[in-house]
């Protein structure tokens, strides 16, 4: 049974009454983890709620997700006086706060969870040490963005948080569990969806002061048919720094290129991270893919997971 404790700035803790509907998405990224969750009203929340600025959703003692309370509610209706609170997983702190402008002539990963992440009291493991040369943070870059650009840059990975609030500097991608689901797996529904708009074919990088132009190509999605081209203009630029860019456009266009949807009876089916493997006769459809979202909830019609996979 998932339970909800709630942290406030003075150092108290508050247990919510049992939950009458709640909600978990997990990304590991952006946007980032949310909670949803409405119980009966207690009045001892009147001096907790205005209070709280964290909490901590366990289900059987496991966290599930740790994260900022973002905002309550209190409401009549004929279930009774209710309480509704919501907030979003720890990766928050960092998207909330922008980072001032920053240049680093040899960006060291020591540095860059210096500046951008002790600060907000996070924890961070580091599963991959990565460094490199001249980095910039452009003015009003969120920390996330300035640790995600790091990471992207010169690991070529994003970095993520897990539920517990820790960020973790290596790939989201494959680090979870290997999960299957086949004709016998209780699956209530599934929706697949591919398509093709959006999707860059090719990026023509133009830098104008030194008269260079840099074409980077999709070639798997121009060998298939497609077409489409973006151009972008970039300030002085160095042959890398052209071929990172052109190459990060093409792969961010291709995230929704393909998506599955399936939706299964039981909460915390599958997390981001976790491979799935398909393996449905009836849909003639077969391949693994990475869950992407996960979203667990409670509420009249019982206990379910909805996942959205991908290919990563």
């Amino acid at each position: 049974m998932l339970t909800i404790q709630l942290e406030t700035y003075d150092g108290a803790g508050y247990t919510l009454p049992m939950l009458l509907r709640w909600t978990l998405e997990y990304t590991g990224a952006i946007p980032c983890d949310s909670m949803t969750a409405t119980c009966l009203y207690d009045p001892g929340m009147a001096e907790v709620l205005p209070k709280a600025t964290r909490f901590t959703a366990y289900d059987d003692g496991k966290i599930m997700l740790r994260g900022v309370v973002d905002a309550y509610e209190i409401s009549m209706s004929r279930q009774g006086l209710l309480a509704a609170i919501e907030g979003r997983g720890m990766a928050a702190l960092l998207l909330d706060n922008e980072s001032e402008a920053l240049s680093y002539e040899r960006a060291l990963l020591s540095e860059i969870l210096y500046h951008h992440v002790s600060p907000y009291g996070m924890a961070a493991e580091r599963r991959k040490e990565i460094s490199g040369g001249r980095y910039a943070v452009a003015s009003g870059s969120s920390q996330w963005k300035a640790v995600q650009g790091f990471t992207n840059r010169f690991g070529g990975f994003d970095p993520y948080v897990t539920p517990e609030g820790t960020l973790v500097i290596g790939p989201l991608w494959g680090s979870g569990k290997e999960r299957e689901i086949n004709d016998s797996s209780p699956l209530l529904s599934l929706h697949k969806r591919e398509q093709r708009y959006g999707v860059i074919s090719q990026v023509l990088i133009q830098d104008k002061i030194q008269g260079i132009s840099h074409p980077v190509n999709n070639a798997e999605f121009t060998w298939a048919g497609g077409q489409r081209r973006h151009v972008l203009y970039m300030p002085r630029s160095t042959a890398e720094d052209r071929r990172y860019t052109g190459e990060y456009q093409i792969a961010q266009s291709a995230l929704e290129q393909l998506e599955i949807d399936l939706e299964l009876p039981v909460p915390f089916a599958a997390m981001p991270g976790d491979r799935l493997t398909l393996s449905l006769s009836r849909l003639n459809l077969r391949g693994t893919y990475d869950v992407v979202r996960s979203q667990s909830r409670m509420d009249g019609d019982g206990q379910r997971t909805e996942l959205t996979v991908s290919r990563r």
